[in-house]
């Protein structure tokens, strides 16, 4: 890729391709699973809670709610007539690779590593960079059976590729699904965009001598992270040692709280539905 083609893919899906180069610590994820309290939906500790919100998680991926619809999955797969137009792959050709594992239908990921592989060499950038960003959704976005990419997915990467929706909204809501999970069943994986958790769970913990300008940069800025004991740190977490929600969104302004005078929103994953309702957690930090 020249260095134009670089900088649209980066402008496109600049921040998704910076969580890719996180370095999750799994040990900070799953000590912080020990703290997940189902019916709150939160992580809470000895004197306080903590909750991902739509908003932190606007601020890690960039794609902020502002001017797109959220992508709602309806549990209606794309046709494969249009799932072929974008990876350049025969529709003939996807029925045949086609897998279902478990009830899971997608394509396999090596199918598309390969692809990609040919288009590159081909020269053939655009359709390149639409099946390496498919490529990203699968791996950091909506991580689920191993070495597939499922029909879920693509179908969230074509809404915010073609009808410019935003997959905060999933995102989020796949992460407590799998956190709820987890709760029924202790082996269960922790499968959800876990850099994006990663990167949520820093910033409430470390704080910056200068103020960062996004919650990436912050999590670059912070060294003390790679040498935290995450399980004796987080057991020691009191309320006020977290660095809570910047003052600019407090308040309610620019913040989801209700929906049409409902306090509980309901929000649609890729797996699952939960109730929403950041404004019985805002006051709990009061």
């Amino acid at each position: 890729m020249d260095q134009v083609r670089r900088q649209a893919f980066y402008k496109t899906y600049g921040k998704i391709w910076d969580l890719a180069m996180i370095e999750v610590s799994i040990e900070a994820i799953a000590s912080l699973a020990q703290y997940y309290d189902q019916p709150l939906r939160s992580f809470k500790f000895v004197d306080f809670q903590l909750v991902p919100t739509i908003e932190e998680f606007e601020g890690i991926l960039g794609c902020s709610l502002g001017g797109r619809e959220p992508y709602m999955f309806s549990g209606l797969y794309p046709f494969m007539a249009r799932v072929a137009k974008v990876v350049k792959i025969s529709t003939q050709e996807l029925g045949r690779v086609k897998q279902n594992r478990n009830g899971v239908v997608g394509i396999p990921r090596k199918c598309l590593e390969e692809k990609a592989k040919a288009l590159a060499n081909e020269g053939g950038w655009t359709s390149f960079i639409y099946v390496l960003a498919l490529l990203v959704f699968r791996i950091i976005l909506f991580p689920n059976v191993d070495g597939l990419v499922d029909l879920a997915v693509i179908n969230a990467f074509l809404a915010y590729h073609h009808s410019k929706e935003s997959p905060i909204v999933v995102v989020l809501v796949d992460a407590y699904d799998t956190f709820d999970r987890r709760c029924e069943k202790s082996s269960m994986r922790i499968v959800c965009c876990t850099p994006t958790f990663y990167v949520w769970l820093v910033s409430h913990i470390f704080r910056h001598e200068s103020i960062p300008i996004c919650p990436l940069q912050g999590h670059h800025m912070c060294a003390k992270k790679g040498k935290a004991n995450w399980e004796e740190l987080l057991a020691g977490m009191v309320g006020a040692f977290v660095i809570w929600f910047p003052r600019r969104k407090e308040g309610g302004i620019g913040v989801l709280c209700s929906c049409e005078g409902f306090l509980n929103v309901t929000l649609m994953g890729t797996r699952g539905c939960i109730n929403y309702n950041h404004a019985f957690h805002h006051t709990s930090f009061q």
